[in-house]
């Protein structure tokens, strides 16, 4: 008996000793690489714009702290006196995020002020294609559409639209950044987000499984009541909405974070009669892997030229390879903590908003050559 209780605290002094050696290996990457990869220097480029947000913490304060960067003179503005502000601040360009749900009734018909004023106005939809419905209205308005989606660049070329270019989303770093992990928000397997109901499928399919282990899970969002198994799953489930900045303890202080990418399924979660397929990776990619955290989500089309699987990330076809895939990485901790650190890096390299700010300016004044 005294044999088997030594034995059993030695058990527990290695498995401290190698999840403190693993977390503190993880800790001090993550620490290297912000260090070795700061946010790139910007030669602004002589542009006067008017920003309108959508009212997307995490995209519109990264994009508005890289734009400030970008061009000469940035105006943020709102979209209840667009034109108004237009004509008093004459931009080379009006941007607006999105122009979709918190928007004004009337803010095509200010579009078209702006534009008889001579002044160019872009939009960059990043809801594609969940909302096919609406931005197909909304598009045609606009003298440059960019879009985040794959998906939906031959939709508005069919409909008129002649200068469309296909532009990924990025990361606010300085929002979405490596922090030490609390157990206060521990967890072995996290998901934020809504329950559509491909997540409620694929939860429900592997949710005996993780309960029969007793992994420690965090779900996030609304909806998940759609569950089959719900009240099992309910002491996991934090129903309250949390804000970019409250979700990133929760990244950074879980083993795995699952991505499961929206349904594109008409219906009651999505405006997409039109059918537009999901080519492309969401935001969430990149704010899970800038905070050096391993990332475990659905493959889209366009993942393998932003992350490299099995190096930068991890992915699954189906919810038994999730599953297999859970219980594989949570018994390979440096495994884990190699891909996550690879991600990282990869994600301050390419895929910030400053990054990304470059190739936007790139496509506005493009304007007048062929699409691409």
């Amino acid at each position: 008996m005294v044999a088997r209780k030594n034995n059993s605290r030695k058990q527990v002094r290695q498995s401290g000793y190698e999840t403190g050696f693993h977390t503190g290996w993880r800790d001090g990457a993550c620490e290297a690489i912000s260090g070795l990869l700061p946010p790139p220097e910007l030669t602004p480029v002589p542009m006067r714009m008017l920003y309108i947000p959508q009212g997307f913490e995490a995209i519109d304060t990264g994009l508005i702290e890289a734009l400030q960067a970008s061009v000469t003179e940035l105006h943020v503005g709102s979209a209840e006196q667009l034109a108004e502000q237009a004509a008093a601040i004459s931009p080379d360009i009006v941007l607006v995020m999105n122009g979709l749900h918190t928007f004004p009734a009337n803010h095509l018909q200010q579009i078209g002020e702006v534009k008889q004023r001579g002044i160019r106005t872009a939009v960059w939809f990043v809801d594609d294609p969940y909302m096919t419905e609406k931005t197909v209205i909304a598009a045609p308005h606009y003298d440059i559409v960019l879009t985040h989606e794959l998906g939906t660049l031959e939709l508005y070329r069919s409909i008129g639209c002649t200068n469309v270019h296909y532009l990924p989303l990025a990361v606010h770093s300085g929002l979405y950044r490596p922090q030490r992990k609390d157990s206060a928000f521990a967890s072995d397997v996290c998901f934020i987000g809504q329950g559509f109901w491909n997540r409620i499928g694929l939860l429900d399919a592997i949710s005996e499984r993780l309960l029969a282990k007793r992994r420690k899970i965090f779900l996030s969002g609304g909806l998940w009541e759609r569950l089959a198994a719900y009240k099992r799953l309910q002491p996991f489930i934090h129903t309250d909405w949390l804000s970019a900045e409250q979700t990133i303890p929760y990244y950074n202080s879980a083993k795995i974070v699952i991505n499961i990418h929206r349904t594109t399924e008409a219906g009651s979660d999505n405006f997409n009669a039109l059918q537009s397929p999901g080519r492309s990776i969401n935001p969430r990619t990149y704010e899970i892997a800038a905070c050096g955290t391993f990332q475990l989500t659905d493959i889209r089309e366009d993942l393998p030229y932003y992350y490299t699987p099995e190096q930068e990330i991890e992915t699954f076809q189906d919810a038994e390879e999730l599953a297999a895939k859970i219980d594989f990485y949570l018994k390979n901790e440096e495994a884990r903590s190699r891909i996550a650190v690879n991600g990282l890096r990869r994600t301050l390299r390419d895929h910030t908003f400053r990054a990304r700010a470059v190739q936007l300016l790139q496509l506005i004044m493009r304007e007048g050559e062929p699409n691409g």
